[in-house]
């Protein structure tokens, strides 16, 4: 993966974090929120850092679950999916379009990382 696709696939992870908590902020009134708001990012990072591809140069090449490439990569669609989901519901449609689109564009960008995931 180039360094501008690395540096933006590092922002669409940042802002899937962001999207999950402000969605996650939304689900409630009291002060329960608070806790989904925290929690909701949490979860994504936890399930995003712990199921990876052993060696995969993009992720420094450590797993603390290994698993299949075509497992991560479902894993990453799912989490990606659910932020853009996330987006259109709280802040609007067309933003999370325009997310889900961005994101198109950047695994259009890493078809050899796609590529390597899927042999391995």
């Amino acid at each position: 993966m180039n360094v501008l696709n690395a540096g933006l696939r590092f922002l669409l992870e940042l802002a899937a974090l962001f999207a999950v908590g402000y969605w996650s902020w939304h689900q409630d009134v009291g002060a329960f929120r608070i806790v989904l708001a925290v929690a909701g990012p949490i979860l994504f990072a936890a399930v995003w850092y712990t199921f990876n591809v052993k060696n995969d140069p993009g992720r420094s090449g450590k797993a603390p679950v290994p698993v299949a490439g075509a497992v991560r990569l479902l894993i990453e669609l799912i989490l990606f999916g659910f932020a853009v989901f996330a987006v259109a519901e709280s802040l609007s449609q067309l933003a999370g379009i325009v997310f889900g689109l961005i994101l198109l564009a950047h695994y259009v960008a890493a078809y050899r990382r796609i590529a390597w995931m899927l042999r391995n």
